[in-house]
């Protein structure tokens, strides 16, 4: 079993909190990314696992074992830097042998291994190839096989696509998956992409001014995040300030009825009582209707009154750009303040002008009822 275990573990630089009380649980088999701004504390935490950093307080297991005072070396860990770290004197075949020979490895069996894990990385041919004789793609497959060679129990990935291209990223990460499944060795991977993270993860821990904000799969942090800090890192969000309505049955964004009640008791427990800060994605909100039918249905006594119309929002379109797939609409609702619609490019024949109405909804359960905090500490649960 190579489960990590990281129990109460913080890092202080002087008078600065790097990491404030982490404990976490990384399954064993599973890839687990650490994902968060510049500054988190995502990689010092990466750092203390790998044994490169020691904590101030707490203590690291894997597989049951403390290793907490172990040096790197002896803590049985693979680790592939941002930058590769491939040795440039040596060939593709003996960088992946370095570990074996460290460890010293009868050289049949150093042969052996290399060229398996060679195989697993498709680069046999290569093996005698020198480390500038390769792309980058090829690189970072060599640091991965190097890494694996000497069959550790963690595998420690410190952004290892970031030197890449956007296309060749791409081909990397489903490479890298596809690897880590088939080896089944536990991963855990630093990044600052969402993208990345949450294409490759199992479970997603996001860390923000030291702490851990929220664990879960990618669709549990994309679809119900935990509060502010997750909502607003992790995607877009539309991050409504809500009142409740004057029967107390929807909260509403100025004039307009966003949710209502039946329907956030759900997510929240309790009923609409209370000020909140609600999130809707972008990608949810349906344009229905647009032009001189949405301007008339939006007038006061038009049949779109607010009262009876709720998870419905009428405004004036303010920006509009082109993203490929989507559209990107700022929409400036009739009450104050914006909206954020990401409408498929089918929506609209063209480019929608400026100032064009819009009639907008969305289902009730696309509302999500936020933790007002930017730090969730009861959040870190694995």
């Amino acid at each position: 079993m190579s489960a990590i275990d990281i129990a109460g573990v913080s890092r202080l630089f002087g008078e600065t909190t790097a990491l404030a009380g982490v404990d976490l649980t990384i399954r064993d088999g599973e890839f687990f990314s650490l994902l968060g701004p510049s500054g988190c504390g995502k990689t010092t935490l990466l750092n203390i696992v790998a044994g490169f950093l020691a904590p101030t307080t707490g203590s690291v297991r894997i597989g049951g074992r403390d290793i907490t005072a172990l040096p790197p070396y002896k803590r049985d860990i693979g680790m592939v830097f941002q930058n590769y770290a491939l040795f440039p004197h040596l060939s593709v075949a003996d960088n992946v042998a370095y570990g074996l020979s460290v460890r010293k490895r009868p050289a049949a069996e150093s042969r052996q291994r290399v060229e398996e894990v060679l195989n697993l990385v498709k680069l046999n041919h290569l093996a005698d190839r020198m480390p500038h004789q390769l792309s980058g793609g090829q690189q970072q497959r060599v640091a991965i096989a190097r890494a694996l060679a000497v069959e550790p129990q963690v595998l420690l990935l410190d952004e290892p696509l970031s030197n890449l291209d956007a296309k060749l990223r791409k081909e990397m990460q489903s490479e890298l998956r596809s690897l880590q499944r088939r080896v089944g060795i536990t991963t855990v991977l630093v990044t600052h992409d969402q993208e990345e993270a949450l294409s490759l993860s199992d479970r997603i821990g996001i860390l923000g001014a030291g702490h851990l904000q929220q664990i879960g799969s990618p669709l549990e942090l994309y679809r119900r995040p935990a509060n502010r800090f997750v909502a607003e890192f992790v995607g877009q969000a539309n991050l409504l300030d809500a009142t409740p309505s004057a029967d107390g049955t929807a909260y509403e964004v100025a004039t307009h009825q966003v949710a209502t009640g039946a329907a956030l008791r759900l997510h929240t427990g309790r009923p609409v009582s209370t000020r909140a800060l609600l999130m809707l994605r972008p990608e949810r909100i349906r344009v229905e209707r647009t032009g001189a039918q949405a301007a008339a249905e939006s007038a006061p006594n038009g049949p779109g009154q607010h009262a009876g119309q709720p998870n419905r929002a009428y405004g004036i379109l303010r920006d509009a750009s082109y993203t490929g797939a989507s559209l990107r609409l700022v929409v400036e609702l009739g009450g104050g303040g914006d909206l954020i619609v990401q409408a498929p490019d089918t929506a609209f024949p063209d480019l929608p002008a400026q100032g064009l109405p819009l009639a907008l909804a969305w289902h009730a359960d696309d509302i999500v009822v936020l933790d007002q905090g930017s730090i969730a500490t009861d959040a870190a649960t694995a």
